[in-house]
């Protein structure tokens, strides 16, 4: 389900999900060397900025940030993660 309440909400869900996800696959935060993350708004970056600081340690994965048109599900942000052990 689409987590519909708004920016940081769908942020923090993201973030829940990528933990989920990277357990599912006996991985860590740390395995994660690069993220590309998608932004229907590009004013929302600063709120990405904090999240990812949140969420990461140093050293940072590498990032690219885009701004797209639309996203599917019509959702605010999108982010992929490559990881590796």
């Amino acid at each position: 389900q689409m987590v519909t309440t708004g920016f940081e909400d769908e942020m923090s869900q993201i973030l829940k999900n990528i933990d989920h996800l990277l357990a599912g696959c006996n991985l860590k935060r740390e395995n994660i060397f690069k993220t590309t993350i998608f932004l229907t708004d590009l004013n929302n970056f600063s709120a990405v900025n904090e999240a990812y600081t949140s969420f990461f340690t140093t050293p940072y994965p590498a990032r690219s940030c885009v701004e797209v048109s639309t996203l599917p599900k019509d959702a605010l942000v999108e982010i992929e993660v490559l990881a590796q052990k």
